[in-house]
């Protein structure tokens, strides 16, 4: 996962200013007592970023994957 798509992701599934809000202030074990900001400031893949916001968000696993990604133009 991009770091383009990790923002989609979280935009599409929690809303931009929400989603924003949780990704700068949310502090998550799972990260190692950071946020997902500061987990992607210290190099951690967007992918498990991602993953570990939605297992503390309780989002759904059918909402998990292959999400961010844009539509492929027709």
């Amino acid at each position: 996962m991009r770091l383009s798509e990790f923002h989609r992701a979280v935009a599409d599934e929690f809303g931009a200013v929400y989603g924003a809000s949780i990704v700068r202030d949310l502090v998550i074990s799972e990260l190692g007592e950071r946020t997902a900001a500061d987990a992607l400031a210290a190099g951690v893949d967007a992918r498990d970023v991602w993953l570990a916001l939605c297992v503390a968000m309780q989002v759904p696993a059918s909402r998990r994957h292959g999400v961010g990604r844009l539509d492929p133009k027709m």
